[in-house]
């Protein structure tokens, strides 16, 4: 299907951050738009309000008349997240209408633009939304696809004028092998998704083959360390080809010199904390150097990206109280966001709030999530968050605070949290994890604000 014969489209599961980016687009080209989901959320609200109409009900009775027959510039999206069961995805899988994936609609917007795609199992949000910042905010200008609402722009798609366009290229059912890739970076290939791939070997076949996918002429970036034999390599380290050196902090910022080949660029200042989120930003100045950018505009323009909603982002920031939540829901995101938060305050005592995601995820990684969730002087443990997976025996919370070897944890309910913050006013916390713990955080923003 050509994007330019496309004239309505149906979301299935429009309330996901991808989808409803995609959602967007559409709505922006003029196109009619509508979605189903089964719970309506802060970002379906937003669609609503923004013209596009949502059905709550997984009944294809409540899908508009505009959509109950099949057209030839018609066209159904659909996430794998959505059940196989599912009454709404079954109505259109029946009456013979054109369903794709979101990735292979990604795959449909990008053919024929000079695509910038990010990869890898953690780091792609982040890494995607400072590449589009720096492009827009130079004016080089580029469309963008972002798994995360960015806090200059506050939205998750961006627009623009020319033939640019960013992307996250997402791994997950092995989704980014449906684009072609002008510029491709792959920040990270740790073990993930085990559900779909199995092992991490299949996983790490299926990155190699993303790579393979570039386009004659193209750029390759990956993380110094990855087992890939080709690409430019970058990091925090004085061995990677394009380098991020001399780190420091300065209040809440990360200062650091970015160096590639006889470029040198100093003293630039971050705003996201965190070595990972430096080595995000080494990738993205190198990017925006290829394509001509110039060195000044760059280093302005990284100094006022103020991040993704979700990432490392502060919610209270108060010289008695400060809370900080992040959407890691890996061993090796967490890992990262707590060094993050104990280099810029290790004085504290730090109390963190972590929702297990998938219970698949928990029992593949129990012993590393257990390692580094014993790092927090206090713990409040959630249940696992299902999302797609149905239970599995044996697998719960209690399995995994068993491995926890700290003294203060507990497992507990959201409303436990909320008297537990009232009643405690810990100095520094932080909510984790990739479910629904984003629903406490306006309650214990509340909470902390009127201490």
């Amino acid at each position: 299907m050509e994007l330019g014969k496309i004239n309505s489209v149906f979301f299935i599961g429009i309330g996901g951050i991808g989808m409803s980016a995609l959602a967007r687009y559409f709505a922006k080209r003029g196109q009619l738009v509508c979605g189903y989901d089964k719970t309506e959320t802060k970002l379906t609200k937003a669609l609503e309000n923004e013209g596009i109409s949502i059905i709550y009900t997984d009944d294809e009775h409540a899908i508009p008349q505009a959509f109950l027959a099949p057209a030839e510039d018609m066209l159904v999206v659909y996430t794998p997240a959505i059940p196989i069961n599912s009454n709404v995805l079954n109505h259109f899988q029946k009456k013979g209408f054109v369903l794709k994936k979101r990735s292979e609609v990604l795959g449909i917007i990008s053919k024929g633009m000079y695509c910038i795609g990010i990869a890898g199992t953690h780091g792609k949000t982040t890494t995607s939304s400072i590449v589009a910042h720096i492009l827009k905010d130079t004016g080089f200008d580029c469309t963008a696809f972002l798994g995360g609402i960015t806090t200059n722009y506050n939205s998750n798609v961006l627009f623009g004028a020319n033939d640019v366009l960013v992307v996250e290229a997402d791994e997950y059912d092995r989704s980014f092998l449906t684009l072609h890739p002008d510029v491709a970076v792959i920040t990270s290939m740790d073990a993930d998704h085990l559900d779909i791939y199995g092992d991490k070997a299949h996983l790490e076949e299926s990155f190699r083959l993303y790579a393979a996918q570039l386009k004659d002429q193209g750029k390759l970036y990956v993380h110094e360390g990855l087992p890939l034999s080709e690409g430019i390599t970058y990091a925090a380290s004085s061995t990677a080809t394009a380098k991020a050196e001399n780190l420091r902090v300065d209040g809440a910022k990360f200062i650091f010199d970015f160096h590639l080949g006889n470029q040198t660029i100093s003293n630039i200042s971050l705003m996201l904390p965190g070595k990972h989120n430096v080595e995000n930003a080494t990738v993205a100045i190198a990017i925006a150097l290829q394509l001509g950018i110039d060195a000044h505009k760059i280093k302005t323009a990284v100094g006022n990206f103020k991040g993704v909603k979700r990432r490392f982002e502060y919610i209270v920031n108060s010289p008695g109280q400060i809370y900080i939540d992040d959407y890691a829901h890996h061993p090796e995101e967490l890992k990262a966001c707590f060094d993050a938060v104990r280099q810029l305050y290790p004085e504290k005592k730090l109390t963190v709030i972590f929702q297990p995601h998938l219970f698949s995820r928990t029992r593949d990684f129990a012993d590393e999530f257990a390692k580094v969730l014993s790092t927090a002087d206090e713990l409040l443990l959630l249940e696992i968050y299902p999302a797609r997976e149905l239970p599995i025996e044996g697998i719960n919370s209690q399995f995994l605070l068993d491995k926890i070897t700290i003294d203060q944890k507990r497992i507990c309910g959201k409303d436990f949290v909320i008297q537990f913050v009232e009643d405690t006013k810990p100095e520094l916390l932080l909510t984790v994890g990739a479910g629904d713990i984003d629903t406490l955080i306006d309650p214990i923003k509340n909470i902390m604000n009127n201490a």
